[in-house]
């Protein structure tokens, strides 16, 4: 096989941003790194990336060796290619981030890299440029999550009204009305209300809902207004 001659190789990493939900925090899965430089550090999930696989083959392969998990959301941030990123060799990483429910994750929790929960405000100091990955990949969940329901990857089955804004408020860090965050919610026609209630977090009482699937296409837009005032995230 003929190969280019001069060029010096480079290797490339997949790095995996993995938010999860717990009922009622967002919070970041981090391992504590188990190789030089930077042992025992905490870091993202990541691993490099096969001859014979694509980038989307890699990260779906570390979050499956990782989590234990196939067929989660998962969307590519973007390539971190600093000369000086990995103090080893000279590598490329292509960073995605991927939506969970903790506790369906927790069944399948891997002891061998010392997986832990974080949340957002408690992340401890991360390898090379881990730090800035995680910055990145909130802000790109901020601006998906102003235009599309996908923060519902993060939630179960069946949830309650103040269980999503509970979700809402931890990814955007910020406080939302009441009354206006369940109005708009309910206008999208993606809810379907359940007879049962979750009386562990009130006497009275809340509503579960579920997502209602069939309409889930066909109204993916009517989230664009859930969110107020939007633009002073991306800014």
């Amino acid at each position: 096989m003929q190969k280019y001659t001069g060029e010096t190789p480079v290797l490339v990493a997949a790095d995996c941003i993995i938010f999860g939900f717990d009922g009622w925090n967002i919070k970041l899965l981090l391992v504590q790194r188990n190789l030089d430089p930077e042992k025992g550090k905490w870091s993202l999930m990541g691993g490099f990336m096969q001859p014979g696989e694509s980038p989307d083959d890699a990260a779906n392969r570390v979050l499956e060796q990782r989590t234990g998990l196939k067929n989660v959301y998962m969307d590519q941030l973007r390539v971190f290619g600093g000369p000086d990123r990995d103090p080893v060799e000279r590598t490329l990483s292509i960073a995605y981030y991927a939506l969970i429910d903790i506790n369906q994750y927790e069944k399948q929790l891997n002891d061998d890299h010392h997986a832990e929960w974080f949340l957002p405000e408690e992340m401890p100091e991360l390898i090379f440029d881990h730090n800035e990955m995680v910055k990145l990949a909130r802000r790109q969940l901020m601006y998906k999550a102003a235009l599309h329901p996908i923060l519902f990857q993060l939630l179960p089955e069946k949830f309650t009204i103040p269980q999503l804004q509970a979700l809402y408020e931890g990814v955007y860090q910020t406080k939302f009305d009441d009354r206006n965050f369940s109005r708009k919610l309910l206008s999208t026609g993606l809810l379907i209300k359940l007879a049962e209630k979750d009386k562990q977090s009130s006497k009275k009482g809340a509503f579960y809902y579920t997502l209602d699937q069939s309409h889930y296409e066909e109204n993916f837009e009517s989230f664009l207004n859930l969110v107020p005032n939007p633009n002073k995230f991306f800014l």
